[in-house]
């Protein structure tokens, strides 16, 4: 009886190894105009193209944009999710480098705070196409609502995107201190943006990693910074990712950089709140 438990055990870790691994990362900031999305879809187009299955999952429900972005078209977004009206699967749309884009529409003001039916609704249409990517990519809005503090939590990592301005840095300090104390989030990784050099990005980030560390005693990972440039707005303008117009600009070569590192980040075993726990029912992630 001891060896065929033993032999049972054997087999479910076997399975519990080969179960598809989803990696969900919420790319999210405490203020908008930080160049929060144009992150998520130049780090979407550079890890597909180191071989990642991406899936990008707009939801900066009502005022979501990546779609524009990337010069996609939508037919049906989120809303039509949301409504009852669609699967997930129907309003998937092919972005560049072969990422999926699940879009959130716009001027949407009464699914900037979803109820308890919608989140599990969502979470139900996720399990079915989460199978079939390495990593779930959320575009999260901008501030504290409860929106961007759920999918936050319920991320296995946060990437908190900052710039050089004052404004930046006070509004993802509350950011953070808002998904500490509600959530328990104890990590957070930072990445800098539309920083002029790299001393001007890690003074940046120190400032925000003095404060946290010595008010709400959390540690914050550097995770580089994006520099700004002219072929930023540029490709902007165009409607396309930098790395897939300018490949060779400054931006464009620390894009690579950081998808290059987030490739090599290993899966999280264990959930790190109670949202994220809720997720992994219906989510592979390890």
């Amino acid at each position: 009886m001891q060896n065929s438990l033993s032999e049972q055990d054997s087999m479910m870790a076997t399975m519990v190894q080969e179960r598809p691994r989803t990696r969900v990362i919420a790319v999210t900031s405490g203020k908008g105009g930080v160049g929060k999305t144009n992150v998520v879809a130049n780090l979407a187009v550079e890890l597909a193209r180191v071989g990642k299955r991406v899936l990008v999952l707009d939801a900066d429900l009502g005022l979501g944009n990546i779609d524009v972005l990337l010069g996609l078209v939508p037919r049906y977004t989120l809303e039509h999710v949301l409504c009852g009206s669609h699967r997930l699967s129907d309003i998937i749309i092919q972005g560049p480098a072969g990422i999926q884009v699940l879009p959130a529409g716009s001027g949407l003001p009464q699914f900037t705070s979803m109820t308890d039916a919608q989140q599990l609704m969502l979470q139900s249409e996720l399990e079915h196409v989460a199978d079939s990517v390495d990593v779930l990519l959320i575009d999260t809005g901008a501030g504290v609502s409860p929106n961007v503090t759920y999918f936050a939590s319920a991320a296995q990592e946060a990437i908190v995107v900052i710039s050089p301005e004052p404004t930046s840095l006070t509004d993802a300090y509350a950011l953070m201190k808002v998904l500490c104390r509600q959530h328990r989030e104890r990590r957070f990784k930072v990445l800098v943006n539309l920083a002029k050099s790299q001393r001007e990005a890690t003074q940046t980030f120190h400032k925000l990693d003095i404060a946290a560390e010595r008010f709400l005693n959390i540690g914050l990972e550097y995770l580089g910074f994006i520099p700004l440039d002219d072929y930023l707005p540029m490709a902007v303008i165009e409607q396309k990712a930098v790395t897939e117009r300018f490949p060779c600009a400054p931006s464009s070569r620390a894009f690579v950089e950081l998808a290059k590192h987030v490739a090599e980040w290993p899966v999280p075993q264990h959930p790190k709140s109670t949202v994220q726990f809720l997720w992994q029912q219906l989510i592979p992630m390890s």
